[in-house]
């Protein structure tokens, strides 16, 4: 599994931390460990363009840095 850390747009409040939370643990084999206002990080399978394609959709576009493959 890896550790992928993402740069969140859109998340302005509470609400949008837990859509987004939501979002990445929808994903197959995705456990989102810490999501804060404009920042997540995640310990998943899926490739970093599934978790950014999931989030675009979602309404949060983000920006994926792979930390520990």
């Amino acid at each position: 599994m890896a550790i992928i850390l993402l740069n969140i747009e859109n998340m302005h409040c509470g609400t949008c931390v837990r859509r987004v939370a939501e979002t990445l643990n929808t994903i197959p084999a995705t456990h989102a460990e810490e999501v804060r206002i404009g920042t997540a990080r995640v310990k998943t399978s899926a490739t970093s363009e599934q978790i950014q394609h999931a989030l675009t959709t979602a309404g949060y576009p983000a920006h994926a840095e792979v930390l520990e493959a």
